[in-house]
């Protein structure tokens, strides 16, 4: 038996049909290099050049949105008034990764703020000991260009002294 036009013509068109969904699939890369294909958008920290295929502007994935839309007023009602308060719809993961972000930042900086503060002491420390060791008036040498030992006077010890007390004034508090 031979199949007539009519049928092969149905059944072309079937197949044409079939392939439309395929066609409106997103395609992307994950942050870990993994392939994903799915009917919906990818998530928002997904970088552009990442996103490999979008579907065509006539299919039904991508009318999907705007159906999804108007059958759901309560959900674009929320998503209005949450424009209205100056913020769009949150992702939960973007959301999370953000407050991470900001909680790694905040100890970054208090640990610079920590650093910074033992190396202050340090330098107040070390400034006071040269301080009392110019007042007691030990003997001192100080090495010159040459690289030779010289010793200090009472004008090289009382520029020193300043110096000193210069450092000590703005790390010691």
């Amino acid at each position: 038996m031979r199949p007539t036009p009519y049928t092969v013509s149905l059944l072309l068109v079937a197949a044409a049909l079939l392939g439309l969904p395929a066609q409106a699939q997103y395609k992307w890369k994950d942050s870990r290099g993994q392939v994903h294909v799915s009917d919906l958008p990818p998530p928002r920290d997904i970088p552009e050049q990442n996103v490999l295929q979008r579907p065509r502007a006539g299919t039904a994935a991508a009318n999907r949105p705007v159906a999804a839309a108007t059958a759901a007023p309560a959900s674009a009602a929320s998503a209005a008034s949450a424009a209205a308060n100056g913020k769009g719809p949150i992702d939960p993961e973007l959301e999370a990764r953000r407050k991470r972000a900001e909680l790694e930042a905040a100890a970054r900086q208090k640990a610079e703020e920590a650093r910074l503060a033992a190396q202050r002491s340090e330098n107040c420390q070390r400034a006071r000991q040269l301080i009392a060791g110019l007042e007691s008036g030990q003997r001192m040498m100080r090495l010159n260009d040459r690289g030779e030992r010289v010793a200090m006077d009472d004008a090289m010890r009382a520029a020193e002294a300043n110096n000193a007390r210069r450092i000590a004034d703005a790390d010691c508090r």
